[in-house]
């Protein structure tokens, strides 16, 4: 591969022979993923054997030689701000691993266009952009507002692709640790997946949807309540929040889908924490371009722990 004045020159070697263009030359260029070389196709950016080719789908043959003008990346509509705080735990030229603080919320959309973890991010450097103009860089997956934890960013169009596809593939070691009021045992709980009919801000395991898998582990047993950790199979949004409340062990603090306590105290340590008892704890990934296993964990949130603590200084009614 060359390249001068910013136009990529490569040749189709043998084992490409009869491929799509796009694949080919996605498996050519380093760090491009194939939707970015899409890309550069449909603007007209991109010529095979000295004609210029509009579609990805072309079939290209050995020895031809493939030129590219590379185009920049899509503005962002979020812009930096260098007063989000959160914790780093990792990062490289692709990606970004970091604890999300509880309240803060991942990208700019409706009613929050400031303050939000991309805006933080984009302080620190870029992100990868989407194919239009987006609130949302490098944003692959995302945790509530209210949860807090560990979440990976994607810093290149490549690296936005390799996490998307793993998380597809639900090729992702996802780990939550979570208050429930009331008594839950341990289960994996499947259903459907689907926005609430009547209530749009909610979401329902009731009727149809996407498949959604849960397994629950019990940890800890409180009075009136339990500590459970929560592995993903899958990753829809509120899942755990769904599927724990409708199993009748709504997470404590959860305005959302469960409602306060009868008991004072643990109404009481509900409403000192202010959020849905929910932490994202650990999340274990392949690096999306050295190919090397990752695994980060976020210790608990002092909110968290002190609801914990809260709920051990009751009579325990044993522990698992």
């Amino acid at each position: 591969m060359s390249s001068v004045s910013g136009v990529i020159r490569v040749t189709v070697a043998p084992e490409h022979d009869g491929e799509r263009l796009d694949r080919a030359l996605a498996l050519l260029v380093a760090d491009v993923s194939r939707a970015e070389v899409v890309r550069w196709i449909e603007a007209g950016r991109v010529r095979l054997a000295g004609r210029t080719v509009t579609k990805a789908s072309e079939r290209v043959r050995a020895g031809q030689a493939i030129e590219a003008e590379p185009l920049p990346p899509p503005p962002s509509d979020a812009r930096p701000d260098a007063s989000v705080r959160f914790r780093v735990l990792h990062q490289d030229d692709a990606v970004i691993v970091v604890d999300k603080p509880a309240g803060v919320v991942v990208h700019p959309a409706k009613g929050h266009w400031e303050g939000t973890l991309v805006n933080g991010l984009l302080a620190l450097g870029p992100l990868a952009a989407d194919d239009e103009p987006s609130a949302r860089p490098g944003i692959v997956h995302r945790i509530d507002k209210d949860t807090s934890g560990v979440l990976v960013v994607a810093r290149t169009p490549l690296a936005r692709e390799a996490l998307k596809a793993a998380f597809a593939r639900h090729d992702i070691e996802r780990v939550y640790d979570a208050l429930v009021v009331g008594t839950v045992n341990d289960t994996t709980i499947r259903t459907l997946h689907e926005r609430h009919p009547t209530d749009r801000k909610k979401f329902t395991g009731k009727r149809g949807g996407k498949r959604a898998v849960t397994h629950v582990r019990v940890v800890e047993r409180f009075a009136g309540a339990t500590r459970v950790e929560c592995r993903l199979e899958t990753g829809r949004t509120h899942q755990i929040r769904v599927h724990l409340a409708e199993a009748g062990a709504p997470l404590l603090g959860d305005a959302l889908y469960g409602k306060p306590p009868r008991d004072p105290i643990l109404r009481a340590i509900g409403e000192a924490l202010g959020r849905q008892a929910l932490h994202a704890r650990v999340l274990g990934f392949v690096h999306p371009t050295r190919g090397e296993a990752l695994r980060f964990e976020a210790p608990w949130p002092e909110d968290f722990a002190a609801a914990v603590e809260a709920l051990r200084a009751r009579r325990p009614l044993g522990a698992t």
